[in-house]
């Protein structure tokens, strides 16, 4: 029996069992404090990890699990940089190498190619190479919603080329710029054969998880990084709405998700969070509220921090 109970609980235990990707932009910049990381936060938030059996492994390590459906380990944490700034290189990259903890840096080739002030240069990419891994984040950094098509190709086309040329191979990691995107942009994004892309979004990476859409968390600011790493994740099916609505209002939210939850809370960007019924796994319900911001998010959370995310862009 003991056997038995010990099992049941070893099984739960790695269903909850999630990892975590945050992201972080500019580090000791007081002139962006929307986008910055204070050195000191960045110390005690490695000082936690360390301390607390927390474990950081590259990108590529939980993109190798996650393609092998293997379970994700509950301590498990991946650091991510958006956007190559200078700040990264002069105050962040010395702290990540004094821990010691591998990190993967998305890079915004346009600005480093045209030697953009505030951006690394190429050398300081290779610097920084030797420690963590190099991810794509777009060539020109583009609000990739309001983009056509064939933009998009060319954007990623000419990024890529040139990560190529000055780095000598090609990044199998892509983030999106601001975060930004919806399944037109996700689509175009897998045609070039990236092993893993990362969202922006709040949430964590589970063995479910869709490797092309992977959820991270940013800690820019002061954050509560205990309350970050409680989130767990919730597989969901987000049936509406997929896109951004043509009126801008979300007149109904349809979530599928575990058979069995019953009470649930929704949250939508400037409205706050209202507490919703589901049935059977399933929510079905109508807001009717006009969306305030080009770039909104819909959160469902379950009980135990299980959380799901769905980002719409306004084109």
């Amino acid at each position: 029996m003991m056997r038995t109970l010990l099992g049941l609980w070893l099984f739960a235990a790695a269903l909850l069992a999630d990892a975590h990707i945050f992201v972080y932009h500019r580090f000791g910049d007081t002139r962006h404090p929307s986008t910055n990381t204070p050195i000191e936060s960045l110390k005690k938030q490695f000082e936690y990890f360390k301390n607390n059996g927390f474990k950081v492994v590259p990108l590529s390590k939980l993109t190798k699990a996650l393609k092998e459906k293997k379970e994700i380990p509950d301590n498990w944490v991946v650091l991510t940089i958006d956007d190559n700034y200078k700040s990264f290189f002069e105050n962040g990259l010395p702290i990540f190498k004094e821990y010691g903890f591998p990190f993967t840096l998305f890079v915004y080739t346009e600005a480093t190619e045209g030697g953009y002030g505030d951006f690394m240069n190429w050398e300081q990419i290779k610097e920084a190479a030797r420690y963590g891994e190099i991810g794509f984040h777009s060539h020109a950094h583009p609000h990739m919603v309001s983009k056509g098509d064939d933009y998009l190709r060319d954007d990623f086309k000419k990024g890529l080329s040139l990560l190529q040329k000055r780095l000598g191979f090609k990044p199998r990691y892509f983030a999106y710029p601001y975060g930004e995107y919806n399944e037109r942009v996700k689509k175009i994004a897998e045609e070039f054969g990236f092993d893993a892309i990362c969202n922006q979004n709040v949430g964590a990476v589970s063995n479910r998880s869709d490797i092309f859409d992977l959820d991270r968390i940013a800690l820019t600011g002061e954050v509560n990084l205990k309350a970050k790493l409680k989130i767990k994740f919730l597989p969901a099916e987000w049936i509406e709405p997929r896109n951004w609505p043509k009126n801008s209002i979300v007149e109904r939210v349809e979530v599928k998700t575990e058979p069995k939850a019953k009470t649930g809370w929704l949250y939508l960007t400037g409205y706050g969070w209202k507490r919703v019924e589901l049935k059977e796994g399933r929510l079905k319900t109508h807001l009717n509220l006009k969306l305030k911001n080009r770039r909104s998010r819909l959160i469902l959370k379950l009980q135990k921090d299980r959380i799901s995310t769905k980002i719409l862009v306004k084109p």
